[in-house]
């Protein structure tokens, strides 16, 4: 215990939090790259019944949650206030309810302990999850961020650089999962269970379209898509006709899938990057893990994607992003807001 102490003492230690949505999660992070703790108190049961997040229900549960949950990091971690270098917080994009619970109680401890404090954009914190899987990997790379509320893709330049080359211009890839899985009558989150019955269907069973598919387009539309889908099943319902649930959720993810793996080569190509990285709730998906990897090898690409407990939102991502912004000395005072709409890149 002694050594461990000794360790960590001489290690730059970022304790963080992330509350953007319906997880409530607190970390502490060593050197960027080595997760000491990471918390993550899911508040997927209580929303289940809903069939998705209801905005005040989350605000509630994060209040309930986000004290005993930073409390714990720092417990399984090993240290305490005294050892911590930086706090980290997501301030931004999410949820405005949800959001503030986590930026007070950071601003709090910040105010309290004279700790400083780092503003984190929740997209690029996605992002750097990869650094926390693969200790190897060093801008520069493309990175595909496909989550329930975003669907980007950006040139990660630096640490401390980025260029958002295009974003979807409706609904997000995990958006549009959900959306669709709660036709077919999946439980929530929909996402995973149509991975599932994908897997057991044909993908080219029925012709879906593939919006914004034009060269060095790098935006993304899935609205048409999901109201394809919706369409269809909406048709066989009426003519009386029986729908293959699987051949239906495989033909759905191919033509998700198609789009963002052919976007994020091009891309690549066109930046000059030989990296690829996969971030957000979707790089859990094993269609698209597949196909990336397959067309990425084709290519002479690197893939990486971050550990599964790492895809969905966590604060151990956050604590690596505030690392890097905190060795540059970008602080935020405590005017620190929750921008709910936060651009990538912005403070």
């Amino acid at each position: 215990m002694q050594d461990d102490e000794q360790k960590n003492s001489k290690a730059c230690l970022i304790l963080a939090l992330e509350t953007s949505c319906d997880e409530t999660s607190a970390s502490v992070v060593a050197d960027g790259r080595i997760i000491l703790s990471n918390v993550i108190s899911s508040q997927v049961p209580v929303h289940q019944k809903f069939g998705g997040v209801v905005p005040e229900i989350a605000s509630r549960k994060h209040i309930e949650n986000v004290i005993p949950v930073v409390d714990q990091a720092l417990h399984e971690a090993g240290v305490t206030l005294k050892d911590i270098a930086a706090i980290g917080v997501t301030h931004g994009p999410g949820l405005v309810g949800a959001l503030l619970v986590g930026v007070s109680v950071a601003k709090a401890l910040s105010f309290a302990t004279d700790i400083p404090l780092v503003g984190v954009n929740h997209l690029e914190g996605h992002i750097f999850a990869n650094f926390l899987s693969h200790i190897e990997l060093e801008p520069p790379f493309m990175a595909l961020v496909v989550s329930g509320g975003h669907t980007s893709l950006v040139h990660v330049k630096g640490y401390n650089e980025f260029e958002l080359l295009g974003q979807t211009r409706d609904d997000a890839a995990g958006e549009a999962f959900d959306k669709i899985a709660r036709v077919m009558k999946l439980p929530y989150p929909g996402g995973p269970y149509i991975d599932r019955l994908a897997e057991t269907g044909n993908p080219e069973a029925i012709a879906f379209p593939r919006a914004l598919a034009g060269r060095d387009n790098f935006e993304f539309s899935f609205s048409g898509l999901k109201s394809a889908v919706l369409n269809y099943i909406n048709s066989a319902v009426q003519r009386g006709d029986e729908i293959n649930n699987a051949d239906v959720a495989a033909s759905f993810q191919a033509a998700v899938v198609d789009v963002l793996v052919s976007k994020a080569l091009q891309a690549a190509q066109r930046c000059g990057v030989k990296q690829v990285v996969l971030a957000g709730g979707v790089a859990a998906n094993s269609g698209l893990k597949r196909k990336l990897q397959n067309e990425c090898t084709r290519a002479g690409l690197t893939l990486y994607y971050p550990d599964i407990i790492l895809c969905t939102d966590n604060a151990a991502m956050i604590a690596c992003r505030a690392y890097y912004q905190h060795l540059i000395g970008d602080h935020a005072d405590l005017h620190l807001n929750a921008i709910p709409s936060l651009k990538l890149g912005s403070k």
